[in-house]
């Protein structure tokens, strides 16, 4: 399994990357698009929704289920990426590039306190 250690990562199998300009570049891990299967469908907030730390904020459909994104910080999604509309398959062709979700821009005062560093989610998908 890819665990890039530059990233930080939620329980859910999320991933968030830090961008310039203070918002964070999110997505799901190659952990979790491997046990989704082909991904077929995504279903991204608009930018402007506000988001809200370990809540859902979009959804992924899969050939085997559907299953809910949760946001790893609470604050405004900035950007989306457009590109997952008509190639869902870059979530599963990579995860942490080109099959990116979204950029959210925390709220002020907010941390990204409860996210685990690569080896730490390393342990947890290995446990």
């Amino acid at each position: 399994m890819n665990v890039p250690d530059d990233l930080q990562y939620t329980s859910d199998h999320e991933w968030a990357r830090a961008e310039d300009g203070g918002g964070l570049r999110v997505g799901i891990t190659d952990y979790a698009q491997d046990a989704l299967g082909d991904i077929v469908f995504v279903q991204l907030p608009e930018p402007g929704a506000k988001v809200s730390a370990g809540e859902s904020f979009a959804e992924v459909e899969s050939t085997k289920s559907v299953s809910d994104i949760f946001s790893p910080v609470s604050g405004t999604v900035t950007e989306i990426n457009h590109d997952l509309a008509d190639a869902p398959q870059r979530l599963n062709e990579d995860p942490y590039g080109e099959g990116w979700l979204c950029v959210i821009v925390p709220d002020a005062g907010t941390e990204s306190t409860g996210l685990l560093d690569a080896e730490g989610y390393r342990k947890l998908i290995e446990s």
